[in-house]
């Protein structure tokens, strides 16, 4: 049998929920400037399938990638890290 590959993982915060079992999860990163060499901070907006509908803007969550489920969507809700307060 074939082994299956790894898949990717991210951490990030919950931007809006306003679709119906879709999240939109911002990631920051950070990276080094070529010439300044100072750390700037760079952020990526994924959309996640949230199958249950539990996620919540300011939630901090866990994403993996997926199959694609539509046009914009191939990651897929983990796990809730943290709760908004």
């Amino acid at each position: 049998m074939e082994e299956r590959k790894l898949r990717k993982e991210k951490t990030g915060l919950v931007v809006s929920n306003k679709m119906k079992s879709s999240i939109v999860v911002q990631v920051e990163r950070r990276v080094k400037h070529p010439k300044y060499h100072k750390f700037v901070k760079k952020t990526s907006k994924f959309m996640a399938h949230d199958e249950k509908d539990e996620c919540n803007p300011g939630d901090t969550v866990k994403i993996m990638e997926t199959r694609p489920i539509s046009k914009n969507k191939c990651w897929r809700v983990i796990e809730i890290i943290e709760r908004a307060k």
